[in-house]
């Protein structure tokens, strides 16, 4: 059974300015247009009508919104949480370089404001980022990580990560490895890179075999799976709010603030949809365990 009413998207921004070497979203689908305060306060208020308790704002380049008027993500992120009905609100996947110390204070700041942020990465070498016209270099992102942390109490740093990029050697490819086992992620997506026609990357020299990037994507796999397991391990005794979406197999499963999966041995499906108080009681393969309270 599914709750009726728990989480919501809301599209606030469409196209991209950035144009990485290996993307062809830019040229199709245009420059950053970004949904007006006025239209986004019309939504939101209508899924809090409807019931909804937590809202997504998500976009092609979240990062960018407001930048065609004049306002920027947290004016998004404060104007969903003065809605009266909503409990909470959290973001899509973000470029790292815009959120500065001033964002994520202003984020901070919103009680609604859930501390998950997957900030896409792509490579955790500089050299490959420079290649893939990232704006950003590993240093920069492990500040903005750090900030983040002593900011938020129990947040959670979620990413993308691309192996085998054009003309990523053993030695770049060791480095990104490293720099995601140091970050210590919650949860990494990891993915081969894929060429696309009319994209710089798919022109470049160097291109890497696919049974490479098959076995770098396999063992960088394994890498974030510990990863996952560490961050999962942390939540072990918190009390956390759980937003419960369903009832599946004799459990309620839900997600906390920072996302992490929960289930609850219950069969009360009058708890779907709702906010409750969780005990986290143990760590499992890919969420946690936990008893209401």
């Amino acid at each position: 059974s599914l709750g009726e009413h728990t989480r919501a998207f809301i599209k606030i921004e469409d196209g991209c300015n950035r144009f990485c070497s290996y993307c062809i979203i830019p040229f199709a689908r245009g420059r950053v247009r970004s949904k007006s305060i006025e239209a986004l306060k019309a939504e939101v208020e209508k899924i809090a009508n409807n019931g909804y308790l937590e809202v997504v704002l998500v976009g092609i380049n979240l990062s960018a919104y407001g930048q065609d008027e004049g306002l920027n993500l947290a004016d998004a992120v404060e104007c969903v949480c003065a809605q009266e009905g909503i409990e909470r609100v959290r973001l899509g996947s973000v470029e790292p370089e815009q959120m500065d110390e001033p964002m994520i204070k202003r984020l901070a700041a919103q009680p609604k404001f859930c501390p998950q942020f997957h900030l896409s990465l792509q490579s955790g070498c500089d050299n490959t980022l420079k290649a893939m016209n990232r704006h950003y270099d590993t240093a920069e992102y492990s500040k903005i990580v750090s900030n983040i942390r002593k900011t938020f109490d129990n947040s959670s740093i979620t990413t993308d990560v691309m192996v085998g990029f054009a003309g990523e050697t053993e030695d770049d490819f060791k480095d990104s490895m490293n720099f995601v086992k140091q970050t210590g992620f919650a949860k990494v997506h990891v993915f081969p890179y894929s060429r696309r026609k009319g994209t710089v990357a798919d022109k470049a020299p160097n291109q890497v075999a696919p049974n490479i990037k098959e076995q770098r994507a396999k063992e960088m796999g394994e890498l974030v799976a510990e990863s996952r397991a560490e961050f999962l391990k942390t939540q072990v005794g918190m009390t956390e709010s759980v937003l419960i979406e369903r009832l599946r197999h004799g459990y309620l499963e839900g997600y906390t603030k920072n996302y992490t999966p929960v289930h609850i041995i219950s069969d009360d499906e009058n708890l779907c949809g709702q906010i409750v108080n969780v005990k986290i009681t143990s760590a499992e393969d890919d969420y946690c365990m936990g008893t209401v309270v």
